[in-house]
């Protein structure tokens, strides 16, 4: 039970992170290829893809029982923490490179530099959901909560990034703060993952010695 409360409040911060993430990969995004519907268009739709396309592809991943979720999981958060800590400066690089392009390189290129990320991002809720199962028993508990504590976080993203964030951190220390929760995130759960593993073995045991004894 404690861990399970203790997976919620880490995807609470999961959520955090990634909408801190959308609301300044906008903003920087903007300032590279201006502001109008078809920029603002592109971004959105590539987020709302990578996340649905990520989740199918991390659904489909945890499906199997021998694969560590977990491991799985603080995989994608490392990806994402380390991607996002470096991601103004990717943007930046990318932006000069295609300075010249036309109205419709620019903006696929544009659509592929959130769509990576966001995949990843979209991967982790089925494989948290996947591991809750598989202890809870309780599918639509494990997906309604997580979904309910990952929505929280990115609420209190949407308001902190604009009224404490972005005003005191710029986007560049946004971005950081963003990046450090993920990689805190993916430093923990894999600590849990090492002491689920260790913790397998002696429960296996136990049935083993009952027929050892009875011999005796």
């Amino acid at each position: 039970m404690a861990n399970r409360l203790f997976l919620y409040l880490l995807f609470t911060a999961s959520g955090f992170a990634a909408l801190v993430y959308q609301v300044v990969w906008q903003r920087s995004l903007y300032a590279i290829y201006g502001i109008n519907v078809e920029s603002v268009t592109m971004i959105v739709s590539a987020f709302m893809l990578g996340l649905g396309l990520g989740s199918v592809g991390g659904g489909a991943i945890s499906k199997d029982p021998k694969r560590p979720t977990l491991l799985l999981f603080a995989i994608v958060e490392l990806v994402i923490g380390v991607f996002g800590y470096f991601s103004l400066d990717f943007f930046a690089a990318v932006g000069k490179v295609t300075l010249g392009m036309s109205t419709l390189g620019t903006g696929l290129i544009t659509f592929v530099l959130v769509l990576v990320p966001t995949l990843m991002m979209g991967a982790t809720l089925p494989l948290l959901v996947s591991f809750l199962v598989r202890s809870s028993k309780n599918v639509g508990k494990s997906v309604g909560t997580l979904y309910f504590v990952n929505t929280l976080g990115s609420a209190f993203a949407s308001a902190a990034s604009v009224t404490l964030l972005l005003p005191h951190e710029g986007q560049r220390g946004s971005v950081h703060i963003a990046a450090i929760c993920n990689l805190t995130i993916s430093a923990v759960v894999y600590a849990m993952h090492r002491m689920t593993r260790s913790a397998a073995p002696t429960k296996t045991e136990a049935p083993d010695s009952e027929p050892a004894e009875a011999s005796r």
